[in-house]
């Protein structure tokens, strides 16, 4: 007798989103064909691209309309949206956007990676002791 291996099955976007609900997530659908995942205050928006699960961006805190992207200022954590609304990273919200990446992940079947599994992971860093570092090239003193 010869053995097989069973083929795996890629589940479809709509699969993935079932799956996400029985894990106590809630789906919204967005523009674009995009979906907003969601559970408590943290929420990614995702998008099927190519038969795969594509995030739009990091998870983030709910914010009005707006997910806030988690920015580490050297001093404090806070939230960001794209809009420019800004606030402060409590502990309890860091743990919580902590839990909701890795059950996201895990309901996904995504692969979770050590660096990540460590703690909360900032979207952008930016710390007040160098200025324009985002800019290119700072002015010089001189000039």
């Amino acid at each position: 007798m010869f053995f097989r291996r069973e083929l795996l099955k890629t589940p479809t976007f709509g699969e993935r989103l079932e799956k996400l609900r029985g894990a106590g997530f809630a789906a919204a659908p967005l523009a674009g064909g995009a979906v907003r995942v969601s559970r408590g205050a943290c929420a990614a928006d995702l998008k099927e691209e190519s038969g795969t699960v594509r995030s739009l961006g990091r998870a983030g805190m709910v914010m009005g309309e707006e997910v806030g992207a988690l920015v580490d200022g050297g001093f404090q954590k806070f939230f960001r949206t794209p809009s420019g609304r800004k606030k402060p990273a409590l502990a309890g919200e860091l743990k919580a956007l902590h839990a909701f990446e890795e059950d996201l992940k895990e309901a996904l079947g995504q692969e979770s990676y050590y660096n990540d599994s460590l703690g909360t992971v900032s979207t952008f860093y930016l710390y007040d002791r160098v200025q324009d570092r985002d800019r290119g090239v700072p002015k010089r003193v001189w000039e």
